[in-house]
């Protein structure tokens, strides 16, 4: 956060510096957030206890809910409207700034994705073929441009005002599509405090490569210039929004969901959220089962969540043929120490299954033993560190306790 405010906001303001919400007693909180609000206080109620932490909220009403159920709440503002004359953006502030469960305040969703690549703009006769964006023909540059220039001019000035409006108490957040445009970004990206995106890759084409999550996690580190990267994970399927074309129904499974997150975590992701729940039926309750435990996962390890990486441990990959194959993307991790325990998370984010995967760095646990979380494996350390496999896509995580684990596994076996 580039605004240094003292006294009582400067533990919240740390915490925000690096993407984190702060809990009651001062402490850092990996944000699991949902868009969908809950109609009923009973649902929301439920969603706190599965260990989501964030909600999309419209107005004091929705935080006040939200404050109920033990939650924080973000609220997306018009910042695209500049100056504001009409005093829309200024209203909009001044209803909830104060708040106590007020933890965010969000830009224009995928604001440079809606004047550059966006099909729409081929669909209501503004490009002339469907990838005009990405074939940079003489009529994108000139539309882009001159929208460019209006749209970004303003939404730097509705940025700077939010910051006086709100006197820095809260970290200003945009969400861009994953494809959005770096240039663009790039000229709003000195006023905001956390970038991030949305990618939902089970898309029922038979062309899905879950691990692209990982892919634009880094992407947005580097548009960011280092900033919080917040990543919005798929809770829906696309055959729910016909107006993409016909899709075969397609929800991610348990294994897929905690690849994209675990995916988005040891590429530096700050917080994980969820969109597109609120398409979901009650047929579907077995999906969204599947994401609260997910973030029933995700909160039983919120210390190591917002722990320091230890930077001794390394992972090094001995292929059992010898040699790394063309295609193969590899395995990242994270190594995170929470008093005297430890977690240790392997992702291998390509196809190739890796039999040789050594983790060293380790040396003060020697003599320890660490276990698989949900898991029966179990690894010694000896000389610094232990050896394990990897089947692909498959995620690992070890720690030095089984009390790591969540009670909450309905919706783990999702999709099996």
């Amino acid at each position: 956060m580039r605004i240094l405010v003292l006294g009582l906001l400067s533990v919240a303001v740390a915490a925000a510096q690096q993407g984190f919400l702060q809990t009651q007693s001062g402490h850092p909180l990996y944000p699991i957030g949902m868009y969908e609000l809950p109609k009923t206080d009973a649902e929301l109620q439920q969603m706190a206890e599965a260990g989501f932490n964030l909600v999309h909220c419209n107005n004091r009403a929705d935080l006040d809910r939200v404050a109920k159920a033990g939650m924080k709440g973000w609220v997306s503002l018009p910042m695209q409207v500049g100056n504001d004359p009409a005093r829309t953006l200024r209203k909009a502030v001044d209803a909830v700034k104060d708040h106590p469960a007020l933890a965010v305040l969000e830009g224009p969703d995928e604001i440079v994705w809606g004047f550059t690549a966006f099909s729409g703009k081929f669909r209501n006769g503004i490009y002339k073929q469907q990838n005009e964006w990405w074939l940079q023909t003489p009529l994108a540059r000139e539309y882009t441009d001159r929208e460019g220039t209006k749209i970004m001019g303003k939404l730097r000035e509705g940025i700077a005002l939010v910051r006086k409006l709100d006197g820095g108490r809260h970290p200003l957040w945009i969400n861009e599509a994953a494809r959005s445009d770096m240039k663009f970004i790039r000229e709003y990206i000195d006023g905001i405090d956390i970038t991030g995106c949305d990618i939902y890759p089970v898309n029922g084409l038979d062309n899905e490569t879950i691990s692209v999550v990982a892919d634009y996690t880094r992407r947005y580190t580097s548009i960011g210039r280092g900033r919080p990267v917040w990543m919005v994970l798929q809770g829906f399927d696309w055959s729910a929004l016909p107006e993409y074309g016909p899709r075969k129904p397609a929800y991610p499974s348990y294994e897929q969901t905690r690849l994209m997150a675990y995916a988005s975590i040891t590429n530096g992701a700050k917080g994980i959220l969820y969109w597109g729940t609120y398409l979901l039926k009650p047929e579907q309750a077995a999906f969204r089962s599947s994401l609260y435990a997910m973030a029933s996962e995700l909160a039983s390890l919120q210390p190591f969540l917002t722990a320091p990486e230890q930077e001794s441990a390394k992972v090094v990959l001995t292929e059992a043929n010898g040699r790394a194959e063309p295609d193969q993307r590899g395995v990242t991790w994270i190594c995170r120490k929470s008093g005297k325990d430890w977690l240790i998370a392997l992702v291998n984010e390509d196809g190739h299954a890796h039999m040789g995967v050594e983790v060293t760095g380790l040396t003060t646990l020697n003599g320890h033993e660490l276990v698989l979380l949900y898991g029966n494996e179990t690894a010694a350390i000896e000389h610094g560190g232990f050896v394990t496999r990897l089947r692909p896509y498959e995620v690992k995580v070890f720690a030095t306790s089984r009390g790591w684990e969540t009670k909450n596994l309905t919706g783990r076996d999702y999709g099996l």
